[in-house]
């Protein structure tokens, strides 16, 4: 079950759901992403960590799912679960939910010689088939940082599953049995990921293999 987060460094909601993901780092059936935004840049503090890919990505699911505005915190549970700021138990039901509904597809990664690895996917009995994104992620599993300005000035903060990487590596018609070797290129922990195309629901996800 993927939950990806959408933070900032200069957002002083944040902090919260930055430790909430720190929880959820802990479970084997979650794999928390946070991706750190630069729309806050301008508030006195530049979050090192962010990327304008990430808030591209979060304006895209806005887009796809009809919502005039972004902000921070947001989770998005599984593609599909839009959670605005921190809130445990809301979190926990939309996990619980999506948990309990029967697996659409299953994926395996393995590892392969010379640092690549081999990407297996199909589809289950009684799956809605449709076109797939299959994309690999990188995260730092820790990272501290001290806040020194901004809303944040003199936090403290250790984010956990930082995203340094996420780039789409192949499309899929989400039919036909999916077997494709693909080359990692950093050292970092990521995962494998097969989302609906159109920012839709997050199937399935591997981590790679250590």
């Amino acid at each position: 079950m993927v939950v990806e987060l959408f933070t900032s460094q200069g957002c002083s909601s944040c902090p919260p759901a930055d430790r909430l993901m720190a929880q959820l780092a802990r479970r084997a059936d979650v794999l928390p992403l946070a991706l750190h935004v630069d729309y806050w840049d301008y508030l006195g503090w530049k979050d090192v960590l962010a990327d304008p890919q990430y808030t591209h990505r979060q304006k895209s699911y806005a887009r796809a799912h009809g919502k005039r505005m972004i902000y921070t915190p947001q989770m998005i549970v599984a593609g599909t679960g839009f959670i605005k700021g921190s809130h445990p138990m809301q979190l926990a039901e939309y996990i619980e939910i999506m948990q309990k509904r029967a697996p659409e597809y299953q994926i395996r990664v393995t590892a392969e010689a010379g640092g690549r690895y081999r990407v297996l996917a199909h589809a289950l009995r009684g799956a809605e088939l449709g076109p797939m994104v299959v994309q690999l992620v990188h995260y730092l599993p820790n990272k501290p940082i001290q806040i020194l300005r901004g809303e944040n000035a003199g936090v403290q903060m250790n984010y956990v599953n930082v995203v340094t990487h996420w780039a789409p590596v192949a499309e899929w018609d989400g039919r036909s049995d999916l077997n494709i070797e693909i080359d990692a290129g950093r050292d970092e922990p990521g995962a494998v990921l097969l989302q609906r195309q159109g920012f839709g629901a997050i199937e399935a996800a591997a981590r790679l293999p250590q």
